[in-house]
């Protein structure tokens, strides 16, 4: 389980870093209190991320056990690619943003779920639910997630100063890269 929370936890932070959701996050705590926005996070996150180790579990016991290492590690390079490319919010995004209304946790908690669903993080979190323990990877895909958007929150814009965006992006992919890379030579040398 311990390996399961570290693999899941450092995966699901890298994923996290420069993506959408940090962008939301960062765009509520100008309007909500910081632990409304956690909390909120928090409960939107470890909500998908429960459904994405369900998917990722029948989708491991569904999939030839020889070959999920290299479907793992071109997952993973593809995370890469994502990370790349880089996120924004859309107009969509900003304005959920100006016009939420109400109690701040329900409405980070709706955002943050809907933003979520069908993102990296959530595909990141399916992938390592084919290979790893369901209870690890849950807490620590959830636990990577928050601490990432908490980093957002509370220290994003002084970063934003001194670390341009694209150097953040970029060394992100790059140890998605390595893992992925690292992955797919793993798993072939099981398959062959």
């Amino acid at each position: 389980m311990l390996a399961s929370f570290a693999v899941s936890s450092v995966a699901i932070f890298l994923a996290e870093l420069g993506d959408k959701s940090q962008l939301l996050a960062m765009s509520f705590a100008t309007r909500y209190r910081t632990w409304h926005v956690l909390l909120g996070i928090t409960l939107a996150t470890a909500v998908v991320h429960a459904a994405s180790v369900a998917l990722g579990i029948g989708l491991g016991s569904a999939l030839p056990t020889d070959w999920i290492g290299v479907f793992v590690g071109v997952a993973f390079l593809g995370f890469a690619a994502w990370t790349l490319r880089g996120d924004e919010l859309g107009d969509s995004d900003r304005n959920r943003v100006r016009r939420a209304k109400g109690s701040a946790l329900i409405t980070v908690a709706l955002a943050f779920t809907l933003a979520e669903l069908g993102d990296k993080t959530m595909l990141a979190t399916v992938t390592l639910a084919t290979q790893h323990e369901w209870f690890g990877t849950w807490v620590g895909s959830t636990v990577g997630m928050v601490l990432a958007d908490a980093l957002a929150v509370v220290a994003g814009l002084a970063l934003g100063r001194y670390l341009p965006q694209h150097v953040v992006r970029y060394g992100a992919a790059a140890l998605f890269a390595v893992f992925g890379a690292w992955l797919i030579i793993s798993g072939l040398n099981n398959v062959g």
